[in-house]
């Protein structure tokens, strides 16, 4: 009969080197359970079924307290110190038999162990995502304000710290307390601010930008109090000057990481093949050297992953080497170990140790002051320059203030950050940005967006037949546009060049040749500037918008988020793309065009080299829109090697339906149009009436054969009946219904959807006499 273990360890507790604490003793042979359960032993007695439990557990309370706090604007960073409270003593570990079974002193010792990985594993990656030169192109300002949002917090926290004890009677623990929370309190790490911009979708705005650099350079500060001034105040305290070593072993450790360490890691990212995924061998070297760093600096007093931390800021940020170590580490890591390390500690938070009398209110005040000292240390600067060792020897009490006071702080920024800060306003303006209201002498600007190299081709035929003349010539502005993946802050910079083409064989410089080659040929007419944006899809509208508003482009161009196969099917769907072309239809300070690419304007036709007349047709119902697709056909039409046909497609009983203002402004356009025609063989003008709908569709199909690149506004009247039904089958609302139903795979020809400039400042769509007036006075386009 098999024997029943119902003791797996005794606990007891002993004077610490801080403070009293838990000694566990347990037996060696208590890690698997082998199904003892089915003899009738205790299955919690073995720490392989307790780890397993704690990770479940933590992983279910914390998506549950995130999905609760979501609507909120809270992060998941709180959602799992919420969690870790909740599973911890201040409510369900209250329960004793929940207590010993889940988190056993035995069974904690080896989930913060695991726990400890995942997080020094984490800050590794945190540090590749990290641009080491980020401090030297910071700039002054948040240099400024960083140093300053850092230094007053500790300085009043510090002046209290050796006030106090004046003042008042405190105990021994609190004093050895109060400088820790003193720096700890004045931290603004770049970690948890990049993360809280990144989930309030502004980590690439000017607000985002300026903060992540602003906390990095607070992370060196205080990094540089901690360990340098740390290490001499414990040494004139205790006049044991040999700490001063720790110093020396400390650079010394840095000097290993950077010309030792680093080489190596270098070495192994040339051997990852461009494109391809990282080797096993390759990624379990770099897990190694983690593992060396950590060790290394665990010898020399410091955290574990602080030395991951550093190594991962030595290397090279993005791809190959981010990317793939995100792509390997994340899924795990981020999602399973690191909700175990925030939540292990909301478990050390105790509620109810926090008791009332002085030595809670002399905290509550210190951690005040630290609250107050940073909000005035990066306000003050900023209406100058006019812009908008852990817990170790913390006390229970101590650490819960602390954490609490973080929790209701952060609480409270978020949603006030998410309604006070919206970046789109800077891009509303009054006057009209876009081809019709353009000066005819003036240059077209255009912003064009690359998400891949396919989309080159396509993009740079539709800049030809834009027609780059003596008399009209094209500013051209390359936005390439990456996803932020295996960096941490997102990048909006010049891609300076110097004149010439570069056999440098990235995406980037194949993109840049590409461009430079175009304004070469049409050398005197075309001038480009390129740009790279590095930024999550969700937000990176706000760039696009940013080049757009500051470089003044009367439009943008942008690929629609599928593509095409040879045989006209949807090869690749990337509907993260489309997220970003929504985004930059509502909040675009210019015209916006959704260029929908099936080969036809990419380098199998071109307009320069294609077999015959490259065929383009301007499909006209009215509107706005509408009016923006002519005047931008209209500087197409004077391309030698374009035939452009104009179709202005009416109901029978147009004059029942016509707006007289719209009606007004659509026939000046045309007549302008036509006037423009006259002579000209390789123009066409027809008008077509239709019934209804049924119509439509049928005179769209009819231009299967007769056109390469089909023009149409992206909005028109719904009550119209040339679109009574057709809206019911939209698919993609940010084409239109007409551009939507063009979008599919019934047609072969290419697409331009153009919108003109949202209307701002609570205009509407069909306020035509408001909106569409010409503030200037001067002629449009034809």
């Amino acid at each position: 009969m098999a024997t029943r273990v119902t003791v797996s360890s005794s606990v007891g507790r002993v004077p610490g080197r801080y403070r009293e604490e838990w000694m566990v003793c347990q037996y060696t042979h208590m890690t698997n359970s082998m199904g003892c359960s089915w003899t009738g032993c205790d299955l919690f007695a073995y720490t392989m079924p307790v780890l397993m439990a704690q990770l479940v557990l933590i992983v279910l309370v914390t998506r549950a307290t995130y999905f609760f706090l979501k609507p909120l604007k809270q992060s998941m960073i709180s959602a799992q110190l919420i969690a870790g409270i909740i599973i911890g003593s201040s409510f369900l570990a209250r329960n004793r038999m929940y207590a010993e079974k889940l988190f056993p002193p035995g069974g904690r010792l080896i989930i913060e162990t695991v726990a400890n990985i995942g997080f020094m594993l984490h800050l590794f990656i945190l540090g590749v995502q990290i641009d080491a030169t980020i401090v030297k192109k910071a700039g002054r300002n948040a240099v400024l304000i960083g140093t300053i949002g850092f230094v007053i917090p500790y300085a009043l926290g510090g002046l209290a710290v050796l006030t106090v004890p004046h003042l008042v009677i405190i105990d021994d623990t609190l004093q050895k307390s109060l400088p820790f929370i003193v720096t700890l309190n004045s931290m603004s790490t770049f970690p948890v601010i990049t993360s809280l911009l990144a989930d309030l979708k502004i980590l690439n705005s000017d607000l985002g930008r300026l903060a992540s650099n602003t906390s990095i350079v607070s992370d060196f500060c205080s990094y540089f109090m901690t360990t340098i001034m740390g290490t001499i105040g414990v040494s004139i305290r205790y006049s044991e000057w040999d700490q001063l070593w720790a110093v020396v072993w400390i650079v010394a450790f840095l000097i290993l990481i950077v010309f030792a360490f680093r080489p190596l890691i270098l070495q192994i990212v040339k051997q990852i093949p461009g494109g391809q995924p990282m080797k096993e061998i390759h990624f379990l070297a770099i897990v190694v050297i983690i593992m060396v760093c950590g060790f290394c600096a665990e010898n020399l007093g410091q955290p574990a992953p602080l030395g991951a931390f550093i190594l991962g800021m030595a290397v090279p940020d993005g791809p190959p080497l981010g990317t793939s170590l995100v792509d390997k580490l994340d899924a795990l890591n981020t999602g399973l170990l690191l909700p175990a390390k925030f939540a292990i500690s909301g478990l050390s938070l105790n509620l109810f140790s926090i008791e009332r009398g002085s030595s809670a209110m002399i905290t509550l005040v210190v951690i005040i002051l630290g609250y107050i000292g940073k909000f005035a240390g990066t306000f003050i600067p900023a209406l100058y320059y006019n812009l908008p060792f852990w817990d170790a020897i913390i006390s229970h009490e101590s650490y819960a203030l602390l954490l609490i006071t973080m929790l209701i702080v952060t609480g409270v920024a978020r949603p006030l950050i998410c309604h006070l800060y919206d970046p789109s306003k800077r891009y509303s303006a009054y006057q009209r940005n876009s081809i019709l209201h353009s000066h005819p002498s003036s240059d077209l600007r255009m912003l064009v967006c690359i998400h891949n190299e396919d989309n080159v081709p396509t993009i740079l035929n539709l800049l030809e037949a834009s027609n780059p003349a003596r008399n009209r010539p094209i500013s051209v502005f390359v936005l390439n546009l990456m996803e932020l993946a295996g960096r941490a802050a997102a990048t909006l910079v010049p891609n300076i060049r110097r004149g010439k083409l570069t056999s440098v064989p990235s995406r980037s410089g194949r993109i840049v040749n590409a461009f430079d080659f175009f304004m070469q040929h049409n050398q005197g007419f075309v001038k480009v500037q390129h740009y790279i944006a590095i930024a999550p899809y969700k937000s990176m509208h706000d760039d696009i918008c940013t080049v757009a508003l500051d470089r003044g482009a009367n439009i943008v161009i942008v690929p629609f988020h599928k593509q095409w196969t040879i045989d006209g099917t949807v090869g690749v769907n990337f509907p993260s793309i489309r997220t970003v072309n929504q985004n930059v239809i509502q909040k675009a300070p210019c015209s916006v065009g959704i260029l929908i690419d099936r080969g036809q304007m990419g380098v199998s036709h071109s307009v320069l080299n294609g077999p015959s007349l490259f065929r383009i047709a301007v499909l006209f119902i009215g509107g706005e829109d509408d009016r923006e697709a002519l005047a931008y056909s209209s500087r197409m039409a004077n391309h030698p090697h374009i035939h452009l046909t104009m179709i202005w497609l009416r109901p029978l009983d147009h004059k029942k339906y016509d707006d007289e203002t719209r009606k007004n402004l659509d026939s000046e356009l045309i007549n302008q149009f036509r006037a423009n025609a006259i002579g000209k063989e390789r123009i066409t003008y027809k008008e077509e009436a239709v019934k209804d709908a049924v119509g439509t569709t049928r005179l769209l199909r009819s231009l299967e054969n007769s056109c390469d690149l089909l023009m149409v506004g992206r909005y028109h009247e719904p009550e119209s009946p040339l679109m009574l039904g057709l809206i019911d089958w939209n698919e993609c609302p940010e084409l239109g219904v007409i551009g939507d139903m063009l979008a599919t795979s019934d047609f072969l020809f290419s697409v331009l959807v153009v919108q003109q400039q949202p209307p701002v400042n609570g205009f509407l769509r069909n306020n035509t006499s408001k909106v569409d007036q010409n503030p200037s006075g001067r002629k449009a386009y034809f």
